[in-house]
């Protein structure tokens, strides 16, 4: 699977001592022979899942600003969210693995979230349905917090198929057992759970009701929070866990694209993003 990034990303949107560091992108450029560039989303495609006064919000951003209690952004955020929602768009075109920043997955339609300014993979799904004739997506949410913004993008449509596994309860305290719905699962996963616990409900839950929505395009929301190493969460899974999770996801439709999410052990990302790729591949 081909990778797609932008150096850009460890210039552009600094964070100071927050996880979501920009040494999170420049160890994974150190690490990988090679890549593919991409550029920025436009406008209107973000607006494709977010309104347009929040995109405003963060354009006008011009000074250091918390835009909630975990998310700080600046005056160069808005240039690596468009980026990053890019260079996801980027990443479904090829059928590629984006590595980008600031992550996607707790943004909400009017609002950001947990370290997510913009739903990299959400605007991701909405240009393959809208530009590249695919109507049915199911995106795949592996990284250990529930993916909250995407789901509310797309509650109560029915082309998009949305599951996530994730540490329950945890952060942000959505996704329980029973925030289910005709074309949202939620597989919440206590804390402390490994590859064989993952293994498990991937196939018990995961592949039946992914294959049964039949989709012609799955998009991997791939955090590596749940890392055994990780320092913001509880879950154990390994190397081999990661490599599992992205070859059964790759599994599920004709074509696959990733995009990272989670993942602040600076020291096993490399090498967590490498056995994902080979997995994908």
């Amino acid at each position: 699977m081909e990778v797609v990034t932008h150096p850009d990303l460890v210039r552009l949107h600094p964070t100071g001592h927050h996880p979501d560091t920009p040494r999170r992108l420049e160890v994974l450029l150190e690490s990988l022979t090679e890549w593919s560039e991409a550029g920025p989303a436009g406008v209107d495609q973000v607006e494709r899942c977010h309104s347009h006064a929040y995109v405003e919000q963060v354009r006008d951003v011009r000074a250091p600003t918390w835009l909630d209690g975990d998310t700080i952004a600046s005056e160069t955020t808005y240039e690596a969210a468009l980026l990053a929602a890019g260079i996801a768009i980027e990443a479904v075109e090829r059928g590629g693995f984006a590595l980008v920043r600031p992550p996607g997955h707790h943004a909400r339609p009017h609002a950001a979230m947990g370290f997510c300014i913009f739903g990299n993979v959400a605007i991701a799904a909405r240009h393959a349905q809208a530009e590249l004739g695919v109507e049915r997506v199911a995106i795949v949410d592996w990284d250990v917090h529930h993916g909250n913004g995407t789901q509310e993008i797309f509650r109560g449509d029915d082309s998009v198929f949305f599951v996530s596994m994730h540490q329950w309860p945890f952060y942000p305290g959505t996704g329980g057992p029973d925030d289910q719905s005709a074309t949202t699962l939620n597989v919440p996963l206590s804390a402390g759970c490994g590859d064989e616990d993952y293994a498990r409900a991937f196939d018990d839950v995961v592949e039946p009701a992914v294959r049964a929505f039949d989709p012609q395009l799955v998009i991997v929301s791939a955090g590596f929070d749940a890392h055994a190493d990780d320092p913001l969460a509880g879950m154990n899974v390994t190397e081999d866990g990661f490599r599992e999770l992205a070859r059964r996801s790759a599994a599920l439709a004709p074509r696959c694209a990733a995009v990272m999410e989670g993942g602040y052990n600076l020291s096993t990302l490399p090498r967590l993003v490498a056995a994902a790729l080979e997995g994908f591949s």
